[in-house]
């Protein structure tokens, strides 16, 4: 997971590790032990958890949500005049037009940096406690955007009420941030400068003395396996019955990256394990199936919003991009032992029998039957799904077209219609959460899929301030107060999928 944090901020694999390393090395020596430095370790190693839920805002926002978070991962956003500075940095890619739009809506919406840090802090702490990391790990990851004058988010903790192990983990962040962009000397002499500001004086007193050691783990060429020696005990161990609610998180946190893609990988995965059980598969096939969907979309998070989230034709840089997801899906799965074996089955899903698919061009005969049911599942789930270029497609389309994928030697035929037949026997939902009522869950699925009070309006044939009223409830209901809380709660209790139908430009 902290490999998809990195590539969910557009930096360097392994950037997580090194913040986790350097969290645990300035904890021990300040004496902590056991638990509680364990706590630092595990906050530093998830810092970023976070990051898919102000993704599709971020990218509105500046133009790219890993130009917006690596142009400002090392900025004192006290300092006014150095935000507006480094707003000329976003969308460095695009049209003199583009970037200076960009700054503009940077400039004109100070609010954007609270409205990040609350949506992040909720989503890391509700998915630490999804991955089983502890009250402690989730309350320090609740705060990793607080400060030490209280000029922080989303509550503005100050000194003390901000917890040691988010003291030390932002602290790490922040020096990684500076060394990896302007060296020792840049990075020394910033951490002067925030001390007992920005920063805890403690923390940064013991960092500045221990700068040599940092130096190693920052300029090693990898730190996995000192990373991994790091951890203090007691470790903790996954049952292997628990990897499958691993693998919901995982799921979750790669689908919140857009509004389009939210419950798609439970969807993914319920459909192709109905259709395997229909074939008779064996248990432990069945259950390598379902953990291959759940995680087959954790590359999304390398591709920035302002691709996925792009109405018009990709480009062939933007489209490369796009391909190499699932490349990151299989590299990410393999660095696990438990994972490993679903790498090939997960990182198969855009192949085509034809060896016309992506990333490897895969043909028929390296092609799992698992890996035929996943491709086909994922493409009739994504087919039901609002895109930018278009609205949801009706199920006789679908069907119509994933028939004539088998037709033309692209899908499996029997996978096809292993997952045709499973699509009329998708088991029902459970109750609704929260005590919302069914036209509020309505109401709740398209908020979270980023469409505005109108447009929910029109979709569901009711009057703009009905919707509003509905949205106050459920704000209410959930204790959800954004777009990306109301997501995150939606995706959690599978309420994401009730988005009726509607004509595309609707």
């Amino acid at each position: 997971m902290s490999l998809a944090t990195d590539l969910g901020i557009g930096a360097p694999l392994e950037t997580s590790l090194r913040t986790c390393a350097i969290a645990t090395h300035l904890g021990a020596r300040l004496g902590l032990t056991g638990p509680a430095l364990r706590t630092v370790y595990y906050a530093g190693l998830m810092r970023h958890l976070g990051c898919t839920a102000w993704s599709h805002e971020a990218a509105a926002l500046a133009g790219s949500d890993h130009d917006l978070i690596q142009t400002y991962d090392r900025v004192d956003m006290s300092r006014r005049m150095h935000v507006v500075g480094q707003a000329i940095r976003l969308a460095h890619g695009a049209s003199t037009a583009q970037r200076v739009a960009a700054v503009a809506r940077v400039v004109t919406h100070p609010a954007a940096n609270a409205q990040l840090a609350a949506a992040q802090c909720a989503q890391a702490e509700a998915f630490a406690g999804d991955l089983g990391l502890g009250d402690d790990v989730a309350t320090a990851l609740a705060q990793m955007y607080e400060r030490h004058d209280g000029c922080g988010h989303p509550r503005g903790l100050r000194g003390d009420a901000i917890v040691l192990a988010a003291r030390l983990v932002h602290a790490a962040q922040l020096i990684e941030a500076l060394h990896r962009r302007d060296g020792r000397d840049l990075t020394i002499d910033e951490l002067r400068r925030r001390r007992a500001r920005q920063l805890a004086a403690a923390v940064c007193d013991v960092a500045v003395a221990e700068a040599e050691a940092l130096w190693a783990f920052l300029e090693s060429p990898t730190v996995w396996d000192r990373a991994l020696a790091l951890e203090p005990a007691p470790r903790i161990e996954l049952a292997p019955a628990r990897l499958g609610d691993i693998a919901l998180a995982f799921a979750r946190f790669a689908d919140l990256k857009t509004p389009h893609t939210i419950g798609h990988s439970p969807a993914v995965a319920t459909l192709a394990v109905t259709a395997a059980t229909a074939a008779g598969w064996p248990a432990a096939e069945l259950e390598q199936v379902r953990l291959a969907a759940l995680f087959h979309d954790l590359g999304n998070v390398s591709v920035g919003n302002q691709i996925w989230d792009h109405a018009g034709v990709l480009g062939t840089t933007a489209w490369e991009q796009v391909r190499l997801h699932a490349y990151y899906t299989e590299r990410i799965l393999t660095r696990a032992a438990p994972t490993a074996q679903l790498a090939a089955i997960a990182g198969a899903h855009h192949e085509r029998l034809d060896g016309s698919g992506y990333h490897r061009g895969t043909r028929a005969d390296g092609l799992s039957r698992a890996a035929r049911v996943l491709a086909a599942a994922d493409a009739f789930a994504a087919m039901g799904e609002a895109r930018p270029h278009r609205g949801p497609l009706t199920d006789d389309v679908r069907v119509r077209a994933l028939t004539a994928e088998a037709a033309a030697g692209r899908l499996c035929r029997d996978a096809v219609a292993l997952v045709l037949t499973a699509a009329g026997h998708i088991p029902p939902r459970a109750a609704l959460p929260a005590g919302l009522t069914d036209r509020e869950a309505e109401v709740l699925g398209l908020l979270a899929r980023g469409l505005s009070t109108k447009e929910i309006a029109h979709v569901l044939g009711i009057a703009p301030r009905t919707v509003k009223h509905h949205i106050e409830h459920i704000y209410d209901k959930t204790g959800a107060a954004s777009r990306a809380a109301a997501a995150l709660f939606a995706a959690r209790h599978d309420l994401v999928a009730r988005e009726p139908h509607r004509p595309f430009g609707a």
